[in-house]
């Protein structure tokens, strides 16, 4: 939100009180509070009928410094709030010189000079300053609306850059936008976004997590040029400065904070295929479709059934539609016969068709409006009403209806939706409404994700989520929502993954070949390559199939080969989504991630790093023309050994079965023997394909299905450009880039 009419007017009607003067300072071990007037005051009369600013700094991790700044502290506190289960006690020192107060956790520290104008600044170990709260950089504002915002401000460095704010399908570098943190179903062609995670992370090497549930709106560089804005329409706010010095230094400490990603099965990353949305399905074509890609020889690792499992009218109420599936049991057990998981589509609204919807009512399980009715609208399903995850009960009551469907074989969920949350309604535990909007899908997600931790076991449990929060990537997988079938689409979702990628998520996936619309077989097999080198794969569209032959039979072979090549790849990508788990580094990465000294790579957003040392260049186009950037070094292309030189931008012509994949210099790949399916024995004819490098050894592991090393190699780079391993390499196959394929 905007308050100023260029830099030296307010908006009409818009009155605003900055931090200008520190008065008093109260001082713990741990704890500072300042108490900041909003003008100087120079005389004893200047202190009355003006308000105070109470300032506390403190910090709930090591490497993390927050910050909350209060108006009025008498403001009943309905919640909800954002679980920081990284929070601990006594991670910060305050101390004190002259008159200057410092905050110190780790390698950050918060500066605070009280005899000057309001300035606190923000400093890594070497004294460096990374950001500051300048003489605007705290305030409250009044609307004509007669609205109370709770002002931050901090500063912007000369070519500094902004990533982050959750799945933004606008532009990568945030730099110039206005973007506000509030759930919506807008696709992936707007400046809406299912995904609003009120954390930026910036090119200087720090983050910030603004610590409201609620709407927070954001000016990055729009409104004042130099600073980034963030406000809430409340009487306090509090936002955590998160140190570096490096971006994954950043993620780690902010998913310490906030939660780690779990680690998905190692099942989850083969190739999901679905029925699709509206189009006509029973078990004879779910069968077809199976059936066919065994034929084919393409793998297949999960079955998804979308929304018209369930009878019409009816969304959700979990039943079978019995005309259509009038055996489901049975299905599941021949799905099963055939080596698959089930997926079922659900979200979390009961229409009022549904016998649920009166089970609800009773029950007192479905929100409700201030004058006590249920709250409803014709919106997606006929008199629609959503469960209230805050009641206990109905948190419980929606876990039962699910295990039934579990008893019956099926292995998870699409959390579909979560977005379109009411605000004039009244929830169960008093939860704040406009809290709540944004709130919601962590206790949709959480309470299904949970329940398949419980009836799987830890380490089975995986979701296909459309919507998140802060913290929600601990309930992996998510996907990236409704997008139309092209190119262009192909390369936003690609945008919005990546930006959520730098907001904490360690896992993400989209829809192969687009939802909306056909794709042209094109742009079918362009996104195939993309696909099936992401985190997780998933076939599914809107009004049309997406089974590969329905695009020709070159979209069989593409689909065939790179599901063959992600399988071969998986003891490298598990390894990774364990670092992921552990660490909060996502596995797929934005080049910045793995290159931050590199200015060329901080802007980039049409190419990857999937995992530490494969880089993955999407190809946009039909023709195969691809331009693409290689980080200083010495690159090898994967699928032919071929040696290339870094630092600098290629431009290259891929056919369909290809596309830029290049391993980095020195990088072991742990390859698979195993191409039908990604959970076989990684071990079992284990390949190391070791790059080109200078001389040196590299240690390589291969995981367990729990994320643990099984198994760790030393491979050795001699000066004579000999490569060889250093100790057990009983059944494992050495191939050297340029001497063997892989």
């Amino acid at each position: 939100m905007k308050f100023t009419d260029g830099f030296w007017l307010m908006r009409d009607g818009v009155h605003a009180s900055y931090a200008t003067e520190v008065r008093d300072v109260r001082a713990t071990a741990e704890t500072l509070t300042a108490y900041a007037a909003v003008k100087r005051v120079e005389r004893r009369g200047d202190t009355l009928n003006s308000p105070l600013i109470t300032v506390e700094l403190f910090s709930p991790a090591e490497g993390v410094i927050g910050v909350r700044a209060t108006h009025h502290a008498g403001k009943r506190d309905n919640g909800p709030h954002f679980a920081l289960p990284g929070a601990t006690e006594g991670a910060g020192k305050v101390a004190g010189d002259g008159t200057v107060m410092t905050l110190t956790s780790g390698p950050l520290t918060a500066r605070l000079d009280t005899s000057a104008p309001w300035n606190l600044t923000f400093e890594n170990a070497d004294g460096e300053v990374l950001t500051a709260a300048e003489r605007k950089g705290i305030a409250f504002a009044t609307t004509p609306d007669g609205g109370h915002h709770m002002i931050g401000q901090l500063a912007l460095g000369v070519g500094e850059q902004i990533y982050g704010l959750g799945e933004r399908f606008t532009p990568f570098v945030k730099n110039g936008q206005s973007v506000d943190i509030w759930q919506a179903d807008g696709g992936t062609s707007s400046e809406q976004a299912y995904k609003n995670i009120p954390f930026h992370l910036s090119s200087r090497g720090y983050g910030v997590f603004v610590d409201h549930p609620g709407k927070v709106s954001y000016e990055i560089g729009s409104e004042a040029v130099g600073q980034v804005q963030f406000s809430v329409e409340d009487q306090s706010l509090a936002y955590y400065v998160v140190a570096g010095p490096t971006p994954k230094d950043v993620l780690d400490r902010y998913t310490s904070l906030t939660g780690r990603p779990a680690l998905p099965p190692a099942w989850s990353f083969g190739l999901w295929l679905t029925t699709s949305f509206t189009t006509s399905y029973d078990e004879e074509t779910v069968m077809s479709f199976v059936d066919g890609m065994a034929e084919r020889d393409i793998p297949l690792s999960v079955f998804h059934f979308d929304c018209f499992w369930m009878r019409e009218y009816q969304w959700s109420d979990f039943t079978w539609d019995n005309d259509v599936f009038p055996d489901p049991a049975g299905m599941l057990c021949r799905l099963k016969g055939k080596g698959l998981k089930v997926s079922v589509w659900i979200n979390p609204y009961i229409a009022q068709k549904s016998h649920l919807f009166d089970e609800g009512r009773e029950l007192g399980y479905l929100v409700r409006r201030p004058d006590g009715d249920i709250w409803q609208w014709d919106l997606w399903q006929a008199g629609m009403a959503l469960v209230d995850f805050t009641n206990p009960d109905a948190y419980a009551w929606f876990q039962a209806k699910l295990k039934v469907l579990l008893d019956q074989g099926v292995d998870c969920f699409k959390t579909d939706f979560g977005e379109r949350i009411p605000t004039e309604v009244v929830w169960h535990d008093g939860s704040d409404p406009e809290r709540m909007h944004n709130y919601y899908t962590h206790l949709y997600n959480q309470c299904v994700f949970e329940l398949l931790e419980a009836e799987r076991g830890e380490g089975e449990a995986v979701l296909f989520a459309r919507s998140a929060t802060a913290g929600g990537q601990q309930f992996p997988v998510h996907w990236g929502g409704d997008c139309w079938s092209s190119f262009g689409a192909m390369a936003e979702s690609l945008r919005g993954g990546l930006s959520l990628s730098l907001s904490g998520f360690g896992f993400w996936s989209h829809d192969i070949g687009g939802f909306e619309g056909t794709p042209d077989p094109d742009v079918f097999k362009r996104w195939l390559a993309f696909g099936l080198l992401s985190s997780h794969s998933r076939l599914h569209g809107s009004s049309s199939y997406r089974v590969p032959w329905e695009f020709g039979d070159e979209a069989v072979d593409v689909a065939r080969k790179f599901t063959k090549l992600k399988h071969r790849l998986m003891p490298y990508l598990y390894d990774a989504a364990a670092r992921a788990h552990t660490t909060g580094i996502p596995l797929m990465r934005p080049m910045l991630l793995e290159f931050p000294e590199d200015p060329t790579a901080r802007a980039l957003d049409r190419q990857y790093m999937l995992g530490p040392d494969l880089l993955v260049a999407p190809v946009f186009s039909s023709s195969g023309d691809v331009e693409f950037y290689l980080p200083e070094g010495t690159w090898t292309r994967l699928l032919t050994g071929e040696r290339v030189q870094g630092g600098r931008w290629l431009r290259e012509r891929h056919g369909f079965d290809s596309l830029p994949l290049y391993v980095r210099e020195g990088a072991v790949l742990a390859l698979g023997a195993d191409e039908g399916r990604p959970d076989g024995d990684w071990l079992d004819g284990l390949t190391l394909f070791a790059a080109h490098g200078a001389p040196g050894e590299r240690t390589v592991s291969v995981p367990d299905r729990t994320g643990a090393p099984a198994a760790t190699y030393r491979v050795v780079r001699s000066d004579d450009g000999s490569v060889r391993l250093a100790g057990p390499d009983e059944g494992v196959r050495l191939v050297v880039a340029g001497e063997a394929a892989i």
